[in-house]
């Protein structure tokens, strides 16, 4: 399940001032695992991941696919995105959706599959960034009726083009008693060999259990 702080590193939606010319961009990804709003994807396994981005004027759209591993033996995520970036009094500012589905699903007919509403807001500060993002799901995952997420996140340029950031997260499902909860993470990320980046990040939720460290590497190509 993709967003834009993914431990994988790659964004689903980007906060950035609209542009004339259309981009296409790509990515691909190898992590040790992959995490969720602090819940793993792939039970504690690896994950290989991938997309394609294309923006104008703002407006974007891409396709993004990740390896799973669930219990039902699923094992491939597919999610499409699109929404507009625009920056406004020293903020940016991005509205959304996303639909993720499961292809090899045995409840393929959309019992996994759902749709989310985002809209989020950043600024820079020189050397340190901000953003929040709230998610919206009418029906989420499994079918548990409406789901809110909130996030956000601090980020710090701590020299040597390495950025130090940490997240919170809070889950909220209407239908589905005693399931809400919060996650946290804290990492470091960087650049080598101009377009690699590379990702180390603790991952934890409230009530302890589903600790986790993660390492990725991913490369970014086009634009």
């Amino acid at each position: 399940m993709k967003t834009k702080f993914l431990a994988l590193g790659l964004a689903a939606c980007c906060f950035t001032a609209p542009v004339a010319a259309q981009e296409i961009t790509g990515n691909v990804a190898l992590a040790t695992d992959y995490i969720f709003r602090g819940i793993t994807q792939t039970d504690n396994g690896p994950a290989i991941s991938g997309g394609f981005d294309v923006e104008s004027g703002g407006f974007y759209g891409g396709v993004w696919a990740s390896s799973v591993d669930f219990s039902d033996d699923t094992t491939m995520e597919l999610d499409l995105y699109g929404g507009y970036g625009f920056a406004a009094g020293g903020f940016d500012f991005d509205v959304g959706g996303i639909y993720y589905a499961y292809p090899d699903s045995p409840s393929a007919g959309g019992d996994q599959n759902f749709f989310e509403f985002y809209g989020g807001i950043a600024r820079s500060f020189d050397i340190l960034s901000w953003d929040a993002k709230l998610s919206y799901s009418p029906e989420f995952y499994g079918e548990t009726g409406p789901a809110i997420y909130l996030e956000t996140g601090l980020g710090l340029e701590i020299g040597a083009g390495i950025t130090l950031d940490g997240r919170v997260g809070a889950s909220r499902f209407d239908d589905f008693s005693g399931a809400d909860y919060e996650d946290y993470s804290i990492g470091l990320s960087g650049t080598i060999f101009d377009n690699v980046g590379w990702g180390l990040r603790a991952h934890d939720v409230s009530g302890g259990g589903n600790e986790s460290v993660v390492l990725s590497f991913s490369q970014s190509f086009g634009g």
